[in-house]
């Protein structure tokens, strides 16, 4: 009887996580490129990671922060409002808030993008207050207003986004999103909003305050942001436990980057983000040159650091300490492999100087180790993936 007990219970565990199934899709990089389109894109842009979390600096140096969801190739649905409208959206640990293209906007990147539609929604509120996301030298503007969203099978009501009525860059017409689900601290949001997973966990939607995030090594299927729990299934050993070293966005501390033995970065200690909404591993401008040199990679015409695919039985492994475990990066993780070749999955970044060395451990990362990103203790936590 007590077995039958446990296997109950963990029967009822399993299904109080929400899983939303990410899918593979080509990124506006590949889009840009098919299109014969990049490198005029190029000659007028120069993405620069930082952006995205030093919007102010960002305006001053000219750049636009959506450009840095040029690599992203994981996306997950949604739908929002009664009967529910389908969005395909980024799921991203690096910002806050929803928002959604709406019918509102004429902006180019609208045009061939799902646009929500508030009269063709029962359960839509609306509200007078605007919202305005900097995005560099541009911003999405919008209305806010409150609906029921769909995530994972559940319904999460009363949630309040961004109906966007203009969006920066033409380019953002090759998107192969239509928006951007926000899960970092309600701290960073524009507008006050309560960011998504704050709304299911405050309506009991969720059984844990915590979400957790798979990237399969299948170029197509078996990535998963599960919301409320934690599949053991996905990873090997235990989950180490990182705290988080600021609150707003999932900010920890890394005690040192090595490759050999030697440090290569962060001698002293630095702070890495943890990001699903960045694809590659970025850092300052002079560790990941000093990388890029080290193992043989080159910019090309598509503004990639090509390099070798022979190159991956050879180099070292990269590792990041943290709170004393060391997490190895392969060469096969970070030298990234397709059809047309093989590139560097580090890229450099410019930080302004006060703010000190920081890192952010995106996709490249997150695809060798599972992450929890656990709000109840404001912890993350790592393990190697199954």
């Amino acid at each position: 009887m007590k077995w039958l007990m446990l296997v109950t219970l963990v029967a009822l565990s399993e299904c109080t996580i929400i899983r939303v199934p990410l899918v593979k899709k080509k990124s506006l990089r590949k889009n840009l490129m098919e299109h014969g389109l990049l490198d005029d894109f190029l000659k007028k842009h120069s993405p620069n990671p930082a952006s995205k979390y030093f919007p102010q600096e960002a305006a001053m140096m000219a750049t636009e922060p959506l450009e840095n969801y040029m690599d992203m190739e994981y996306f997950g649905t949604i739908g929002i409002g009664t009967p529910p409208q389908e969005f395909t959206v980024i799921f991203d640990t690096g910002s806050s808030n929803l928002w959604v293209p709406s019918v509102y906007c004429s902006s180019p990147a609208c045009s061939n993008h799902n646009r929500f539609n508030p009269q063709q929604s029962s359960t839509y509120e609306g509200t007078s207050q605007s919202v305005s996301i900097a995005y560099g030298t541009g911003s999405m503007t919008g209305i806010l207003g409150y609906d029921t969203i769909q995530v994972g099978g559940i319904s999460d009501t009363n949630q309040i986004f961004g109906l966007s009525k203009t969006e920066p860059g033409s380019f953002l017409y090759y998107a192969p999103f239509d928006g951007i689900l926000g899960l970092a601290y309600p701290q960073i949001s524009s507008s006050g909003a309560t960011p998504v997973f704050d709304n299911m966990w405050n309506q009991g939607l969720v059984s844990q305050d915590l979400f957790s995030v798979y990237l399969s090594r299948n170029d197509q299927s078996g990535s998963v942001v599960m919301f409320g729990g934690i599949d053991s299934s996905y990873f090997t050993g235990n989950l180490n436990w990182v705290p988080v070293s600021v609150e707003g966005y999932w900010q920890i501390t890394v005690d040192s980057v090595t490759m050999n033995g030697q440090a290569i970065a962060c001698s002293q200690g630095c702070q890495a983000i943890v990001d699903t909404g960045t694809s590659l591993l970025s850092g300052p401008s002079d560790a990941i040159a000093n990388i890029q040199s080290y193992i043989g990679a080159r910019q090309d015409s598509n503004g990639q650091m090509a390099i070798s695919c022979s190159a991956i039985r050879n180099l070292p492994d990269i590792v990041f300490t943290i709170n004393g475990i060391q997490y190895p990066l392969p060469p096969s993780a970070y030298i990234l492999q397709s059809q047309e070749g093989c590139v560097s999955g580090f890229q450099g970044m410019n930080i302004p100087t006060a703010s000190g060395e920081l890192w952010i451990l995106g996709d490249v990362f997150i695809h060798q180790y599972f992450t929890v990103f656990d709000r109840a203790n404001n912890q993350v936590g790592l393990a190697p993936v199954a």
